[in-house]
């Protein structure tokens, strides 16, 4: 027996013939019930969904090969207590348990993210790149919150 994110993976690597498509297929197997957003300006395109404790936000810049597909999602906001025990701790999780995604700083929030060029950008990757930032987003986020908040 398949989970729905399971079909909705299969619809993806066999259906979508762009990588809009792939992303609003797989965001609509993640969100929460209507918490999926879009803005779109030209090329690019920005979605904003609610996963779990999390909010995710897929940018796409558009669809050539130079063009970036980024994902995202903010898991806590500094400053923070022992922050050099954060830093440790996030550090040693690129290394052992993020896979393609990485924790990062920007503007004063520690983020999941990845980003990878067009070129070549499958559906599945897509899923997957989508996948990993909201689960280990949100199977994260609570726990440093406690931790460092």
């Amino acid at each position: 027996m398949t989970t729905v994110a399971e079909e909705a993976l299969l619809d993806v690597v066999e259906g979508p013939a762009s990588a809009i498509e792939a992303i609003e297929t797989v965001i609509s197997s993640l969100a929460t019930e209507s918490s999926a957003m879009v803005n779109r300006s030209g090329a690019s395109s920005l979605w904003r969904f609610q996963y779990g404790s999390v909010e995710v936000y897929v940018q796409l810049t558009g669809e050539t090969d130079e063009d970036t597909l980024t994902v995202w999602s903010s898991v806590l906001t500094l400053p923070v207590r022992d922050e050099a025990g954060l830093f440790k701790k996030l550090m040693a999780a690129n290394w052992l348990s993020t896979f393609e995604a990485r924790y990062a700083i920007t503007d004063n929030a520690v983020v999941v993210t990845t980003t990878r060029t067009v070129a070549e950008l499958s559906p599945g990757e897509i899923s997957r790149a989508i996948t990993l930032v909201a689960s280990i987003a949100d199977e994260n986020d609570e726990a440093l919150q406690a931790e460092f908040g």
